[in-house]
């Protein structure tokens, strides 16, 4: 993953976490805590009284079945996988609403890769760098990007972990606004948004610039809250969720494609629900760089 201009940006150089899958930043759900607890080592190596042995909870438990990893070494999550699908909102929903494999979310899960930013709007910027026009960066901090032009865009949200939540209205600054107060040289092909902690997610010039794509400030009239991306999260419907990360930082202009940070990790490049683009094995030839 390639280092951008605004390094830092949590203030300190992070050890990348290792990574398991995208969710609603973009990060694959995964349960906050180990599916059970091993006994306590004895002395003599034994489980101690009162808890079972790995073999005799094999035994109740039936076949042995990989753990999540921890909120540790994976990020926060409020819902386990394993319980998405079963949230589903009660009555038909039309066939044609849903991509392949999805399920409507009662709600908006809370999912995302690392810790929520603890940070105020003091000191926050949003910063358009790489290939512009001008050869110039442009940065605005939250006031500046206040007085951006907004829009409502009401639009479905879809994660590669299989719910969607459908009829958003989503308020915030056009993409094509934030392109024409900082436009790409000629060149430009791709874009690569960065968020807070070094996440980074890529698409096509075009799918930045597609007429719903957002950078939210708010949902159905209410400010976002931290866990699900305040102050700005990026919205392109018509790709996977992890395509638009929350706690937005900066957007690079690329004169070519460039993987994000769950694209180099097996994920789809693309990222089209509608055809079910999840996993990097999917893709075909010219659908992204190497890995």
């Amino acid at each position: 993953m390639g280092v951008p201009l605004v390094q830092g940006l949590s203030g300190q150089e992070r050890r990348e976490p290792r990574a398991t899958g995208p969710g609603a930043r973009g990060v694959r759900c995964v349960s906050q805590h180990p599916t059970g607890r091993p006994g306590r080592r004895t002395r003599s190596g034994g489980a101690s009284r009162g808890e079972r042995t790995p073999r005799e909870a094999r035994r109740r438990l039936g076949p042995r079945r990989p753990a999540p990893e921890t909120a540790r070494s994976t990020g926060q999550v409020s819902t386990p996988f394993s319980r998405l699908g079963a949230r589903r909102r009660a009555g038909g929903v039309a066939a044609d609403r849903l991509p392949p494999g999805q399920h409507l979310a009662r709600g908006w899960p809370v999912l995302h890769y690392g810790p929520v930013p603890k940070k105020g709007l003091d000191g926050w910027d949003l910063q358009v760098f790489g290939r512009t026009a001008s050869g110039h960066q442009t940065r605005w901090d939250w006031d500046a990007f206040q007085a951006l032009p907004r829009t409502q865009v009401r639009a479905d949200l879809h994660c590669v972990t299989k719910f969607s939540i459908l009829d958003c209205a989503w308020t915030g600054v056009a993409t094509t606004a934030l392109l024409a107060a900082a436009p790409p040289a000629k060149a430009v092909t791709h874009v690569m948004v960065w968020a807070e902690f070094g996440y980074s997610a890529n698409m096509t010039l075009a799918d930045f610039a597609s007429p719903q794509a957002l950078l939210v400030t708010h949902r159905d009239g209410e400010p976002l809250s931290a866990e699900h991306g305040a102050p700005l999260r990026l919205v392109v419907p018509h790709l996977y969720a992890w395509k638009g990360p929350k706690w937005v930082r900066a957007v690079e202009y690329l004169a070519e494609d460039r993987r994000g940070f769950w694209e180099e990790r097996g994920y789809h490049n693309r990222a089209d629900p509608w055809r079910e683009e999840r996993y990097a094995y999917q893709e075909g030839d010219g659908n992204g760089p190497p890995r």
